[in-house]
């Protein structure tokens, strides 16, 4: 299965919201970092939409599933016991 391949080549400082949102849709956090992510439209969507800000070209390698996050309230609430 073939995949895009992702670099953030630009700062995410003094972005928009939007902007900063599809980043993070994206999985990039740090300048430099790259991602595979699947090869579909909304993908590409994003990857236009941030031209300006990534690099991407498509790869042969598939995309690996990030896991699942807890989320922070359901961690920090105790066990109720009976």
């Amino acid at each position: 299965m073939a995949g895009i391949k992702v670099k953030l080549i630009r700062s995410r400082n003094a972005r928009s919201r939007d902007q900063l949102a599809t980043l993070t849709g994206l999985g990039l956090y740090k300048f430099g970092q790259v991602r595979i992510l699947p090869d579909n439209a909304s993908t590409l969507g994003a990857c236009e939409k941030l031209r300006h800000m990534v690099a991407w070209e498509r790869v042969e390698e598939s995309p690996v599933k990030r896991p699942q996050r807890a989320h922070k309230k359901a961690a920090a609430e105790p066990a109720k016991q009976p």
